[in-house]
């Protein structure tokens, strides 16, 4: 059985991403809001099993890269008005990654 990442990790501290903009059904772990938005890599968490599989039973193999992003408030809320400075982090899978623009 292999349960090691796929591939190497594409995304490290400092890279810019963006979420993409889907909306697959069933499981997701990526909310809404999110969806769409870019982000910054904050930090490389480690491969897991994928969790939108183990919820519906499966292995979740093989392991996906996970990553915390940062994301500016502001650019999270359109009407956001509190400190420019104010973030939201997410753990993302790599999946659900691509380069910002």
């Amino acid at each position: 059985m292999n349960d090691g990442p796929v591939s190497e990790k594409l995304y490290s501290a400092g890279d810019q991403v963006r979420i993409a903009q889907t909306n697959p059904p069933g499981h997701r772990r990526i909310p809404g809001y999110i969806r769409g938005k870019n982000g910054v890599v904050e930090r490389y968490c480690g491969a897991f099993p994928n969790p939108e599989e183990l919820a519906y039973g499966f292995d979740g193999l093989p392991k996906r890269h996970l990553y915390r992003v940062r994301f500016r408030q502001a650019d999270v809320w359109q009407d956001y008005d509190g400190s420019d400075q104010d973030t939201v982090d997410l753990e993302v899978q790599e999946h659900w990654l691509s380069k910002a623009d």
